[in-house]
């Protein structure tokens, strides 16, 4: 029985991609690894972390800031010239 060229070189073009595909995983695979060898996972789980801790904490209450108050702090910082803006102010 005689093989097709064509059949032939289909079938040698699938086993070189596959090939290249198992090359390129392995490759990729080995590479991950080594870049996370350093890297650990956490103790605790992240959603159990506050259930056992003291309820300590003080959180800030949301606060809306009236427009007038953005547009006049605006106004200011464009204003002033070459004066560095101040550590609590939001334009940086």
């Amino acid at each position: 029985m005689r093989i097709n060229s064509t059949v032939a070189l289909t079938l040698i073009l699938l086993v070189l991609m596959v090939g290249a595909g198992v090359i390129s995983a392995v490759y990729g695979y080995s590479l991950g690894r080594e870049a996370l060898k350093g890297v650990k996972q956490p103790d605790v789980r992240p959603a159990t972390v506050g259930e056992n801790a003291p309820e300590t904490t003080q959180t800030k209450e949301f606060e809306i800031v009236p427009e007038s108050q953005i547009l006049e702090d605006v106004n200011t910082q464009m204003n002033r010239s070459s004066v560095p803006p101040s550590p609590g102010s939001a334009i940086a």
